[in-house]
C-alpha cells in the first residue's frame, strides 16, 4: 500500500539545475530581469518536494555554470545569456 506518491529526484545537480531554470523562466521578471528568489525556491521546495540540500546544489551547480546570476544579497537572481541559451 502506497500512501505519498513519489516525488521527482534530484540527486544530480544538473537536472535539477535544469528544472529551477524552467522555474525561474516562467517567472515575470520585475526590474532589469530580477527574479526574487522566492518565487524560485518555493515552487523548487514546496510543489516539486526538493530537500533544501538538493536546492543548494542545484542554485550553487546553475551560478557557476553561469546560468543564474544571484546578487550579493542573495534576495534575487537574472537569467544570464548562457541560461537563456538552454531554451532557444
Amino acid at each position: 500500500m502506497k500512501y505519498v506518491e513519489d516525488r521527482p529526484r534530484y540527486d544530480d545537480p544538473e537536472v535539477a539545475a535544469r528544472r529551477l531554470m524552467e522555474l525561474a523562466r516562467a517567472i515575470e521578471p520585475v526590474q532589469d530581469g530580477r527574479i526574487h528568489i522566492e518565487k524560485i525556491n518555493y515552487p523548487f521546495l514546496f510543489q516539486d518536494r526538493a530537500k533544501p540540500a538538493e536546492y543548494g546544489a542545484c542554485l550553487k551547480f546553475a551560478i557557476e555554470r553561469g546560468w543564474l546570476w544571484m546578487h550579493e544579497s542573495g534576495t534575487y537572481v537574472k537569467i544570464t545569456p548562457q541560461g537563456a541559451e538552454l531554451f532557444a
